[in-house]
């Protein structure tokens, strides 16, 4: 099968949309399917790598225009233009496209495969929904919607949120994020190894793996745990990730009196999101807004319980994983206070039950299988 995945977003992005294309590709290319990949160049000035799932194609993203240009949308026809000849020079022999998120280029896409009657599965992530609005008389995201041989969500919340919305149709499924390998359950003296590995001191980590960004909502994380830290000091927070809020959040913990017990990793590899999410005692979560969070899942694989806020995913989580998910109000200061209070004076790991779950529900083997499925006519 020829198969060609597009996506905004590639690896060594750590968005949803960059590391789920990349894994289907590659077990799509184990199986001996050919595939190609394209998406834009990487964001935040990273530089572009080779993957091992197959051919990799990068778009320039559109340049910024503006006076007249901007007016009469000159660059997004530019734009679309170059991703309409790269589609005729790779795609035009594919059985399958397999479109992820949204955008101009996931709208000129699904158009081009219409046009070609070529199938497409489309993925949707998150703020495709959240923050849906039709556009009118046209809406070229509601008309790629409508045009894919089946829609997938990230999330059940999510694809209840569409339908809400009047997003309708038949073949909705939901699919959830696939968990690595590398995120497994350790004894208590291979989590003591890492910990000193990772040169952390104190005998409590609460952990959390996120764009530093307003909707992440670590500056409610910071402040609740310099109000731990006042009836403790045997603890450490640990924020992996980079973005626009990283000096502020320094600051804040430097203002708080916790700077010295607080470690902002920056970005770090999948691997090493791996060791500190098994030695975590607890992993906290306190968007403003998630669709389904892979990384809290990946947590739990990890045997680390979550304390998240009560957005769509947190409450989606508590639905499947019980009480290893604890879930407060989000913005909530004293609530997660006390969450995270509760999570390092009685450290436990999580059940075998929700270990059972992560493989039966977010295992790269039923993951798979399932796109298979909408693969097949």
């Amino acid at each position: 099968m020829r198969i060609y995945h597009v996506s905004p977003h590639l690896p060594p992005d750590q968005a949803a949309n960059a590391l789920l294309p990349a894994e289907l590709a590659a077990w799509a290319r184990a199986r001996g399917d050919d595939v190609t990949l394209v998406s834009h160049e990487p964001a935040q000035g990273r530089t572009a790598q080779d993957l091992p799932a197959g051919r990799v194609v990068r778009i320039p993203k559109k340049a910024r225009a503006g006076g007249i240009s901007r007016l009469l949308r000159l660059d997004t026809l530019k734009q679309a233009r170059l991703i309409n000849e790269e589609l005729n020079r790779s795609a035009a022999q594919s059985d399958l496209l397999h479109l992820h998120s949204n955008g101009l280029i996931i709208e000129v896409a699904a158009a081009w495969a219409k046009r070609r009657g070529i199938p497409y599965v489309l993925t949707l992530y998150g703020t495709e929904i959240w923050h849906y609005r039709r556009r009118w008389p046209i809406d070229p995201f509601t008309r790629a919607y409508h045009g894919a041989r089946a829609v997938t969500f990230y999330s059940r919340k999510l694809m209840e949120r569409a339908i809400e919305l009047g997003l309708t149709r038949e073949r909705l499924t939901v699919v959830y994020p696939t968990i690595g390998a590398a995120f497994a359950p350790q004894d208590q003296a291979t989590r003591a190894a890492w910990r000193s590995e990772l040169g952390i001191a104190e005998p409590r980590v609460i952990l959390n793996v996120k764009r530093l960004h307003e909707l992440a909502g670590q500056r409610y994380l910071v402040d609740a745990f310099a109000r731990l830290s006042h009836q403790r000091r045997d603890v450490r927070l640990i924020i992996c990730g980079t973005g626009p809020l990283k000096e502020a959040l320094e600051s804040q913990a430097r203002d708080a009196g916790v700077a010295d017990r607080v470690t902002f990793t920056g970005l770090v590899s999948n691997a090493e999101v791996a060791r500190f999410a098994a030695v975590a005692d607890v992993f906290a979560l306190p968007s403003l807004l998630e669709a389904l969070p892979t990384v809290a899942v990946e947590a739990l694989a990890s045997g680390t319980p979550v304390v998240s806020a009560d957005h769509p995913g947190g409450l989606e989580l508590h639905d499947i994983f019980g009480d290893d998910v604890q879930v407060v109000p989000k913005t909530n200061v004293d609530g997660l206070t006390e969450a995270l209070a509760r999570a390092v004076d009685q450290p436990r790991r999580v059940t075998a039950a929700t270990l059972g779950l992560v493989t039966k529900q977010f295992g790269q083997d039923e993951v798979w299988r399932q796109y298979q499925a909408l693969y097949t006519p």
